[in-house]
């Protein structure tokens, strides 16, 4: 049903994107910027990463036919690094590579934080692109797509939200909350992803 499609896109690319562990690297990526700095940091990385997002969802799996790559194939390979995500988020090995990622960026790439690392691969990586792909490759019409295009939106404007926010949230949840959290959504993440498999290996013993 498409209500219920629409809550699967959503709690999919919220725990893949995942905009609370976000926080600490984007505070590392904009620090000592002025406030009018990081929100433009926010706000130019949301919408390259919404783009990405979008085209992934409306010409990803067109692109998966031009390279006559099977969706099946595409599901298990797309399941198998998501579960690699979800183990780095469930042994806390994520948040301390993004902030690894945005460090070397820094001093790599001052004037171009907002598109790396931020947009890419934190926000829009292989991870969020595999999801939408494989959210876009559902049987059904064009109404699913319209809600996962929807889904997007709602999941960026999080992240910009987050982003403004960053520095109270940061406060508020504490260490312990934000560690809690991450492990909390690398489980129910590492679930989808064996799910994402399954249908791979049943779409291909099927010869669909």
């Amino acid at each position: 049903m498409p209500v219920e499609f629409f809550i699967s896109a959503l709690v999919t690319l919220i725990v893949v994107v995942d905009p609370i562990g976000l926080i600490p690297s984007y505070l590392a990526i904009t620090h000592g910027l002025p406030e009018r700095a990081r929100r433009n940091v926010a706000l130019r990385a949301t919408l390259i990463a919404a783009s990405i997002l979008a085209g992934s969802a409306l010409i990803g799996e067109w692109l998966l036919g031009a390279l006559s790559i099977g969706l099946a194939a595409f599901r298990i390979a797309g399941g198998l690094l998501l579960f690699s995500i979800a183990s780095e988020m469930v042994f806390g090995v994520r948040i301390g590579r993004q902030s690894q990622q945005a460090e070397q960026a820094i001093e790599e790439h001052v004037r171009h934080v907002a598109a790396f690392p931020l947009a890419i691969p934190l926000m829009a990586g292989p991870g969020a692109i595999t999801a939408t792909i494989l959210l876009a490759s559902r049987e059904g019409d064009s109404t699913r797509l319209v809600m996962l295009l929807a889904v997007i939106v709602i999941v960026l404007t999080l992240c910009f939200v987050v982003f403004a926010l960053a520095a109270r949230i940061a406060k508020w949840l504490g260490v312990t909350a934000n560690v809690v959290a991450s492990r909390l959504l690398g489980v129910l993440l590492a679930a989808l992803a064996i799910q994402y498999v399954i249908d791979g290996v049943r779409a291909a013993t099927s010869g669909s």
